[in-house]
């Protein structure tokens, strides 16, 4: 199980009410946020989209209303590693669809389940996290279980701070 699930597992809450709820928050870096959490600690940074596009499958605005969407690096107390990069959409993703994540002209694969995505392993998150400390923005696309077809961009202004915060609070 990836950190991601094990954050839920352990807090019995999504890790957006988490983010949301928390008192938690240590510090607010441009477009993200760090959040400290439980004993032992979980740290994670977030950010929320800067902009959301809503289509169906011809490419036509489509109204829906979402949950939380938010973009995650997230680490746990004593664990190593580069840091967990996950993606919450909002929705429940829909079976066999995949889920990508566009930094700079490079193309992330992320692995849907319920409404969480993950990579698919550490080396994929520490080449992730190296382009998102390089890029400008991030642009995630996935498509719900009702098929819509959604785009969200997230700026990465502050990543490269709030990953080192949450990293350093969770050594």
């Amino acid at each position: 199980m990836k950190l991601g699930g094990l954050i839920l597992a352990l807090a019995g809450l999504s890790l957006p009410a988490m983010a949301q709820e928390s008192t938690n928050r240590v510090v607010s870096v441009t477009d993200w946020s760090v959040f400290v959490d439980g004993d032992p600690a979980d740290c994670w940074g977030v950010s929320s989209p800067k902009e959301t596009k809503n289509t169906d499958a011809e490419g036509r605005p489509k109204a829906v209303r979402r949950g939380d969407i938010l973009l995650f690096v997230s680490f746990h107390k004593g664990k190593g590693g580069p840091g967990e990069i996950s993606f919450t959409g909002g929705y429940p993703f829909a079976k066999g669809s995949k889920v990508t994540m566009d930094i700079g002209g490079t193309v992330f694969e992320l692995f849907p389940e319920g409404e969480w995505a993950w990579s698919g392993s550490s080396e994929d998150d520490a080449k992730i996290i190296a382009a998102m400390k390089a890029g400008a923005t991030a642009l995630v696309k996935a498509r719900s279980s009702r098929g819509t077809h959604t785009h969200d961009t997230f700026s990465l202004l502050g990543f490269t701070a709030a990953l080192e915060e949450a990293q350093k609070r969770c050594q």
